[in-house]
């Protein structure tokens, strides 16, 4: 028993887990609303993953169609999502976006500029106009640039390279704290905080094929379901059309969406223009701008305004997995983006820098003469820790959640481009709940020495085992298991062969032994980053089982197409009282009448209603 007194401890009315661009916003509110702040990295302050995001945010500036407004991006996003979003979230995001993308300028960013000087904007997946705020294909690298100057000038304290391991609470059951260790030297520490917000990002390590990078083991997830706290929609996961498939080494980088926004095509290895094969009559009814538009589509007319290329991620992902199921994938098993055909060498170099130099690294291969080849890979989770839309505090007093790590926000599927100006209007949402709950305690809510050292005995018992499992490899069980059983297209057979392996390497990671000392020990951080993959994985695998329809990001072969039944629920997820997880269906809630009016319109009766609020200022 380690005594609390001889521990390493510090104390923050407001704790942030997580410094991407989620965390980066809600550590700025938090101390502009005068909170002691501490930001957690688990890596180093500028390499959290918001950096892969490159294509732009999304925002209605009005910038290049000055038709663009909140409502007609509300709409947009509820339509993407397949109306299963948060109503109140899609509505704070579409009616604060622009705001928020304005302060990041204010800020310092450097965006790419319209010729009378405003922020440029381009065309994405399932966008109605050009929406993107972007600098080149290098939009969240300018983004986490910006907030980490911004954040260290105001005053933020930073622990950078300290792992989370988990929450402790009071005997009321508020959060008081989160116990840390140290990657480098192995030694543990403890964090008092009045409010903690997570903002952890996803847990897409969880696959084989996946553009996330070695931080997102589900951390946040895990961590607040042992805590209590309920996962929602965790099945909605998504696979972003566009990764990059060869070489092996890299097979699954992210390769932007900002390629087709650009004016890149798909084509097969027949050299065929496939997408248009791919819109049901139905959907290119509900998608396009006019009926003109939907018909252009269906007749395979490469004239129509908004190329099929950038229909919603889910559709495209499909696309692609259906052309390499008939043979008409391309070399090395994807589909081949074009853009060397459609833009000049002078203009990709310009507008896509990273893509050029990425794929001439990478794969020594030169876009503005060839094309890629691209294919799905696991990039993003729609659902997450369930939240209050307004505070963004989760069913566990005083813990937040905000950015991909909470769920409600994207609803069966993400937008491209709304994940960034996510991050910027939750971080700050979430700070501000998190700073009123700090308001409301007379002091720092009490730390329990016991539950303190039983966290740190579960993570010291893994290096003082004689012998056990590898968990190198045990994760790369893990990740054939739920590339095969649980990926971009899915059926009940698969899915419960999935459930029966995660069971087993979960029976197994009770014996995961990592050798060596506890100083800088990746072996022993491989270990712990595997019992969060584990809790998000089983998550994900139950979730999917139970939801017996196909919604965006979750494709059941054996229940093709939205049913009006399961439109009615939510899938949540918790940690039961027998220490196993519960799935529970559960209702939703109504929506607010003048949102639903608002989401369900017309294009054509928005235009005019929207028309009619910029006239008078609204």
């Amino acid at each position: 028993m380690i005594p609390l007194s001889e521990l390493e401890v510090h104390e923050h009315d407001v704790l942030v887990v997580g410094a991407g661009g989620a965390g980066l916003s809600a550590a700025i509110e938090s101390s502009a609303q005068g909170m002691t702040t501490g930001l957690i990295c688990k890596s180093l302050l500028g390499k959290a993953h918001t950096v892969m995001a490159e294509g732009g945010m999304a925002a209605a500036l009005g910038n290049v169609d000055s038709r663009d407004h909140w409502k007609i991006h509300f709409r947009d996003t509820m339509r993407g999502g397949k109306f299963l979003n948060v109503w109140r979230m899609a509505e704070l995001h579409a009616r604060n976006a622009a705001a928020r993308v304005r302060e990041l300028e204010e800020w310092g960013a450097v965006f790419d500029r319209t010729k009378d000087g405003l922020i440029a904007q381009r065309n994405f997946g399932g966008h109605r106009y050009p929406r993107l705020a972007h600098t080149g294909d290098r939009t969240g690298l300018e983004m986490i640039r910006t907030l980490q100057d911004h954040g260290i000038h105001q005053g933020v304290d930073i622990f950078m390279e300290a792992s989370a391991l988990d929450l402790v609470k009071d005997k009321e059951g508020k959060i008081s704290g989160i116990v840390c260790m140290w990657r480098e030297t192995g030694k543990f520490a403890l964090f008092k905080a009045k409010s903690i917000i997570f903002a952890t990002g996803g847990g897409g390590k969880g696959w084989e094929v996946t553009s996330n990078s070695w931080e997102y083991t589900g951390d946040g997830y895990a961590m607040a379901y042992e805590a209590g706290a309920e996962l929602m929609d965790l099945e909605f996961n998504q696979f972003h059309p566009t990764g990059m498939v060869w070489p092996p080494s890299v097979k699954g980088t992210l390769v932007t969406e900002g390629v087709r926004g650009e004016g890149g095509i798909l084509l097969n290895s027949e050299g065929k223009r496939f997408m248009f094969d791919y819109i049901p009559e139905r959907f290119a009814s509900e998608t396009a701008d006019t009926e003109e538009e939907a018909a252009r589509w269906l007749a395979g007319d490469e004239s129509a305004r908004r190329p099929p290329e950038l229909l919603t991620r889910d559709v495209v992902a499909r696309a692609i997995n259906d052309e390499v199921k008939a043979g008409r994938g391309s070399k090395h098993g994807g589909a081949y983006l074009d853009i060397a055909n459609q833009r000049s060498a002078e203009d990709i170099k310009k507008k896509l820098p990273s893509m050029y130099h990425q794929f001439k690294v990478l794969a020594e291969l030169d876009i503005t003469k060839d094309p890629m080849e691209v294919g799905p890979t696991c990039h993003y989770f729609m659902g997450g820790i369930k939240v209050d839309a307004d505070t963004s505090m989760s069913n566990v007093e005083g813990l937040f959640a905000c950015g991909e790590c909470a769920a409600g926000m994207h609803g069966a599927n993400r937008l491209g481009g709304n994940s960034l100006s996510d991050l910027l209007v939750f971080g700050s949402i979430s700070a501000q709940g998190a700073a009123a709950h700090a308001k409301k305690l007379n002091g720092f809510p009490e730390v329990s020495e016991e539950d303190v050292n039983a966290i740190i005995k579960n993570a010291t018992d893994i290096l003082n085992r004689e012998s056990g499992e590898n968990p190198y490899l045990l994760h790369e069980e893990l990740q054939a298991t739920m590339q095969k059983n649980v990926s971009i297209v899915r059926i009940k057979d698969d899915l419960e062969k999935g459930i029966e392996d995660l069971e087993s390497i979960k029976d197994k990671y009770k014996n995961v032994k990592a050798a060596g000392a506890s100083q800088f020990n990746p072996g022993w951080h491989e270990a712990l980053a595997m019992r969060n993959l584990l809790i998000t994985t089983e998550a994900v695998s139950r979730a999917a089982l139970m939801r017996e329809e196909s919604r965006g990001g979750h494709s059941r072969v054996d229940f093709p197409g939205e049913s009006a039944e399961w439109f009615k629920y939510n899938i949540v997820s918790k940690k039961g009282a027998d220490g196993n997880m519960e799935i529970n269906k559960v209702e939703r809630p109504e929506p607010d009448a003048e949102l639903k009016r608002i989401a369900e319109s017309t294009l054509e009766e928005l235009e005019k209603e929207v028309a009619e609020d910029q006239k008078n200022g609204r």
